[in-house]
């Protein structure tokens, strides 16, 4: 929810860069741009901190 928002606020072609601890966030990432529109650049994890940077569609 609160990656939606923020993407909501931002520009087409932005980039987001988000760190989260959840494992899970990969798939809900990957979901979140192919259902609207979004491109996932990148995603990387350690097992216990994922990044991921979300560039907003237009």
């Amino acid at each position: 929810m609160l990656v939606r928002n923020r993407v909501r606020t931002m520009a087409a072609g932005e980039v987001l860069h988000v760190i989260a601890t959840d494992p899970s966030t990969g798939r809900d990432f990957r979901d979140f741009c192919r259902f609207l529109g979004h491109a996932l650049l990148a995603e990387r994890g350690d097992g216990s901190r994922f990044e991921y940077w979300i560039r907003k569609g237009g």
